[in-house]
């Protein structure tokens, strides 16, 4: 029998079906229960042709007794209340929903626009393995970065870490992602024949919520809040992102050198060498990061971050935290064979 029992909270859904793929590789899991309201009494094959006929419960319906950790999978405003039973079952929390990435219910209540549903959990641990390593091993309940917030932080962490931002001076982020980031629900704005052959801006500025997890974590190393102008984009393809990231710092080599540092014996973050440009191709359906460094002048530098969105930047980041939390290798059901014997 597999060490450890894990339930996922919104298993039809993409990231929730990304998740159970990799779990289903994992060596020390056993997925106990799947919820799904849409889909309850039926299982999950009813949701995705290729997967096992693992059945489909309601939400209301599992026993927390049966497992030892939970995947929470559902809409941002959805997962705290389940955070809180499980917690309450003492069981352990990965949260893939944005419901515990804030500190503070105010904060939360502003960017989300509801109430928080279980204010007494946080803060919580904020699950950016390559920054949070430490914190995150053996904790009980984490937060899983926002897919964008992902992408932005590996690429600005190390620079406020090392006090190389420029202070006061506006860091632009002009961000484009799959149209899977938007959820597997229907929207007009994602259907075929909106998105193919069309590239279209939204919630450009100040107003996506991923701004708030940012410039909360930014400001442990003193960034100031107010200074993160992010423009993301529907690009029309089905999954990744790629962030151009255009940091003033205070010296271009030396912050292409702290992040270079940062990064260099992290098994799922890679940069490429000089005059090499991150794209999409370089991470689709793997969990790695790809950074490329372009200085511009001597105060400018040119961050591009590619991930996929579903996994590094939600399922196997998830994979990854629950690595760390029940003291397995890290990259466990995460790399290739080929990649392995690479490292």
């Amino acid at each position: 029998m597999k060490g450890v029992k894990v339930g996922v909270y919104g298993g039809t859904g993409y990231s929730g079906w990304a998740l159970i793929q990799l779990l289903l590789g994992h060596p020390e899991v056993a997925i106990q229960f799947v919820t799904s309201e849409r889909l309850a009494g039926k299982d999950l094959s009813n949701a995705w042709p290729l997967a096992p006929k693992i059945p489909l419960q309601s939400a209301s319906e599992v026993d927390l007794q049966q497992v030892d950790c939970v995947f929470l999978c559902l809409p941002h405003t959805r997962s705290a209340k389940f955070a809180a039973n499980a917690k309450n079952a003492d069981v352990s929390v990965i949260d893939i929903s944005a419901d515990l990435r804030l500190n503070n219910p105010e904060d939360y209540q502003y960017w989300y626009k509801v109430p928080h549903a279980a204010p007494d959990l946080l803060p919580v641990v904020y699950g950016l393995p390559e920054h949070y390593r430490e914190q995150i091993k053996g904790e009980k309940l984490v937060a899983n970065p926002g897919c964008y917030a992902t992408a932005i932080l590996l690429g600005l962490l190390p620079l406020a870490q090392a006090e190389l931002l420029t202070e006061d001076m506006p860091i632009v982020v002009d961000a484009k992602s799959g149209t899977t980031g938007a959820g597997r629900n229907p929207k007009q704005n994602t259907l075929f024949s909106e998105v193919h052959g069309n590239f279209s801006p939204y919630k450009i500025g100040r107003v996506h919520p991923h701004i708030s997890e940012v410039e909360q974590q930014l400001a442990v190393s003193g960034i100031k809040k107010g200074r993160l102008i992010f423009s993301p984009h529907l690009l029309p393809v089905d999954r990744g992102i790629l962030a151009a990231i255009y940091a003033p710092v205070k010296n271009a080599q030396q912050a292409v050198m702290v992040i270079r540092q940062a990064y260099n014996s992290e098994p799922l973050v890679n940069i490429l060498p000089e005059g090499e440009l991150a794209a999409l191709a370089h991470v689709v359906r793997t969990p790695n990061a790809m950074l490329s460094l372009t200085p511009v002048g001597e105060n400018s530098l040119i961050i591009m971050v590619a991930i996929d969105n579903l996994l590094k930047g939600a399922a196997s980041q998830a994979v990854q935290n629950f690595n760390l939390m029940f003291g397995f290798d890290e990259t466990t059901a995460l790399l290739t064979a080929f990649q392995r014997a690479a490292r």
